[in-house]
């Protein structure tokens, strides 16, 4: 249903409030400032931004920085929000709520209005609230491509790291929705949670003596898959606990092999990238996105799959600074959610 209410109320100024990145740096510094509401054309749509989830990625870049980024540069990348302006014919329709994961190497979504190529969003529906959508883009694409990389099927085992983790959270329902048995990394205190989902073993990521203990639960086979979001030292020991020729899909970049462990598993390495799709100008894989997209928010508007709980940040340079330290430190449970449209 068109969000007429919001049309009515507000209209469209020439400045709106942005999150950016002055220049990479590790403390995270961001500033709140004033930019042009963006151009649009062709099928672009312009966006009211309502909520921006936060990634681990966020926090990686603004740090590092990135190639293709001129600055001071928007942060975020996953977004939901109600369109306020469209070429005639194109669709959405002005007043349809959309959800979607931006382009890497543009401009991001930490603002009041977004422009973004109307094949990359996906309409959310009614029944699903708007914050509750922005916990999927990222976290709930990167779990889907994950698992088709994996071909995961009736009856295979897969090791999925940090399942209390956004990815992880997802990608345990989908495998269970699959047919696996799923073997799933957690601190204690998210033991629980994950069985909820669907994990039938849980570890503890922080045991000494983890990879004893889950080769001793496994047996001799190894596992079928494993989705690796941990990456390092972590991903070395997960291919020793796979079968041969097993399967792993990682979001990390990959470490040093030695030659002698490759030749002894002769692993199927698959690398998950979301950024890939804009990167490589693949309308192809950007239209596949927008499709994994409408499963995900079918399956949550469905109640078929739960979405990690919403932890809210305010819209402010520095709440989202101390978000991201948190992003990459790590130790909490949920999604970071920044609320675009509060007063």
């Amino acid at each position: 249903m068109p969000q007429i209410d919001l049309l009515q109320r507000h209209n469209i100024p020439l400045l709106m409030r942005s999150i950016v990145l002055e220049n990479p740096n590790d403390r995270m510094y961001l500033s709140d400032v004033q930019l042009p509401v963006p151009d649009y054309s062709d099928n672009d749509l312009l966006v009211k931004v309502e909520y921006v989830g936060l990634n681990p990625a966020d926090g990686h870049f603004a740090k590092t920085g990135f190639d293709k980024w001129q600055y001071p540069h928007i942060l975020g990348l996953d977004a939901v929000g109600v369109v306020v302006k469209a070429n005639k014919g194109v669709f959405p329709n002005v007043g349809e709520r959309v959800m979607w994961h931006a382009n890497l190497g543009e401009q991001g979504v930490l603002s009041e209005y977004a422009k973004v190529p109307n094949y990359a969003v996906s309409a959310v529906p009614d029944n699903l609230p708007a914050s509750k959508a922005a916990t999927l883009p990222c976290a709930g694409m990167s779990a889907l491509i994950a698992l088709e990389k994996l071909k995961i099927e009736q009856g295979d085992s897969i090791l999925i790291e940090a399942g209390a983790g956004a990815v992880g959270q997802f990608a345990i329902q989908f495998a269970k929705a699959r047919g696996a048995d799923v073997f799933t990394t957690a601190s204690k205190r998210n033991h629980k949670l994950v069985k909820q989902l669907g994990a039938d073993v849980v570890f503890d990521y922080a045991d000494n003596k983890l990879y004893e203990k889950i080769s001793r639960e496994l047996g001799s086979q190894g596992f079928d898959a494993v989705l690796d979001s941990v990456g390092g030292d972590s991903t070395i020991r997960n291919i020793e606990l796979m079968r041969f020729c097993g399967r792993i899909a990682c979001l990390k970049p990959l470490p040093k092999f030695e030659d002698e462990l490759m030749y002894r598993k002769a692993p199927n390495i698959g690398i998950v990238s979301l950024s890939g799709a804009w990167l490589a100008n693949s309308l192809c894989a950007q239209q596949k996105m927008s499709f994994m997209s409408k499963l995900l928010l079918e399956s949550v508007a469905k109640n078929t799959v739960k979405v990690p709980e919403v932890n809210m940040v305010e819209f402010s340079a520095t709440k989202v600074s101390e978000a991201l330290h948190k992003q990459l430190n790590g130790g909490f449970t949920g999604k970071q959610i920044v609320n675009i449209i509060s007063e």
